[in-house]
């Protein structure tokens, strides 16, 4: 009966997005109006997220059953989306998201791929200078191709993603005793000499495909219990606190830190892989700091209950928002795809004495589009300029026999290094270039905070 209603209140009231260029001054305004259900906040942000769109403000609302959000996003340069292409774009898949998961019973974690065309590979251990090196290597040497990854480091914690393709075929590996032989080398890689009495490593081969890689990697090091710390807390350490809401029957969470592309996204997720559903919610980003404010319970309708949870929820929190801010230097290498060239490319990193805390790998249309934030063995973000340029000639000289041109560039002044190949007839180029993680972006005061509470 309750399955009835369900269905008979998304029939007369269908999910709703505005997407206004009007409403403000300096950023575009997205409200999305749908019957409440679990995780659908998660799905929209994800939504932004995956479109590169920075949230500068948003309102969050979920109660009586019924689900209004708003946000006020802007492109990666800080200005307002002007182009309509974009827009309806935007639009468009926002309500195919909400539409689509409003029809489901439940919501899935994973989306199994229809033509089964890559192999996912999922690995979690303890992190170490030239993991990813070795991981590239053996996948290299067993004829895989690897067509998109990524690995985060948080903690001395690893964890990755790789989909991966047979060489010969170009489709997903299907052979079990070569997925053994495959899960048994990339484990012993992952465990390296860790002891027996130390969880170390886990993995996991599937082909099928998680709806989301960036909420995957979330999953796995929290289930690897990475916000368990070993070291000293950093002054750049983000501020958050969870409190009781006695009067209105909530948790409220409140978070303070830098702000940064994805930061919705990281604690949005967080929350949910915890089970706890955000009733209403308030952010604003300022120039620098971004500032966050929920009102949650958990999916059993109560709010926390004990210290021990609280602090839990703040520890989970603070490693969710750290996982993205790694200090270090930015390297992207653009070159044409071929068998094996992520392993030289990483074997160079790793014979210069970097250590690679992040990494985005993808292919896309013959072309293989890397990036890399490195520091050296000991951790520490500033590289020393020589060991780039190092790193700039030999990596330059992989594209040598077709010709490649190659540019370095970083984001300080300081250092601007350009270099190019003598074989200049060849069509075929590869770009490297490289600076600090994280940029500056200016973003408009705003006048007051609104906490939304009802």
């Amino acid at each position: 009966m309750d399955d009835e209603f369900a269905k008979l209140n998304r029939r007369i009231n269908p999910p709703r997005v505005i997407v206004d260029n009007g409403a403000c001054g300096h950023a575009t305004f997205i409200q999305v109006d749908s019957v409440s259900k679990h995780e659908i906040l998660l799905e929209i942000v994800q939504v932004l997220s995956d479109l590169n769109l920075n949230v500068t403000k948003a309102y969050i609302s979920s109660d009586a059953g019924w689900f209004m959000d708003v946000f006020y996003v802007t492109d990666n340069r800080g200005k307002k989306i002007t182009d309509e292409e974009t827009l309806g774009y935007i639009q468009k898949t926002l309500e195919t998201k909400v539409y689509i998961l409003n029809s489901m019973k439940s919501s899935a974690n994973l989306i199994p791929s229809k033509d089964h065309t890559s192999t996912t590979i999922e690995l979690t251990g303890n992190d170490r200078p030239g993991l990813l090196s070795e991981l590239s290597a053996v996948l290299t040497d067993m004829g895989c191709n690897v067509i998109n990854a990524e690995i985060w480091t948080h903690n001395a914690r690893a964890a990755t993603v790789i989909h991966i393709t047979d060489r010969s075929t170009g489709h997903a590996i299907e052979d079990p005793d070569r997925l053994s032989t495959i899960k048994e080398l990339l484990f012993n890689v992952m465990k390296g000499d860790s002891d027996f009495k130390t969880p170390s490593a886990r993995m996991f081969v599937s082909t099928s495909r998680e709806t989301h890689t960036g909420r995957r990697l979330h999953q796995m090091l929290l289930a690897d219990r990475d916000f368990e710390r070993h070291n000293d807390k950093c002054s750049m350490e983000p501020h958050v606190t969870v409190l009781d809401c006695s009067d209105r029957d909530y948790t409220v969470v409140t978070i303070r830190c830098l702000d940064r592309p994805k930061l919705l996204f990281d604690t949005v997720c967080c929350l949910t892989d915890m089970e706890y559903v955000v009733f209403h919610g308030t952010v604003i980003t300022g120039r620098l700091e971004a500032y966050q404010e929920y009102y949650i319970r958990h999916v059993d309708g109560f709010p926390i209950s004990s210290e021990a949870e609280q602090q839990r929820v703040m520890e989970c929190l603070e490693a969710a928002i750290e996982r993205r801010t790694t200090q270090g230097v930015e390297l992207e290498v653009i070159t044409e795809d071929r068998f094996g060239v992520l392993s030289e490319i990483t074997r160079i990193i790793r014979e210069n004495g970097l250590s690679i805390k992040r990494a985005e790998i993808r292919r896309n249309g013959g072309k293989a589009n890397d990036r890399f934030i490195v520091s050296d063995v000991m951790g520490n973000g500033v590289v020393d300029p020589k060991t780039m340029e190092m790193v700039q000639k030999e990596i330059g000289g992989l594209g040598e026999e077709e010709g490649c041109g190659m540019k370095v560039e970083g984001n300080n002044s300081s250092l601007l290094l350009s270099t190019k190949l003598p074989k200049e007839k060849h069509e075929t180029r590869t770009s490297f270039s490289f600076g600090n993680l994280f940029k500056g972006r200016n973003f408009h005061n705003f006048n007051k905070l609104i906490k939304s509470c009802s």
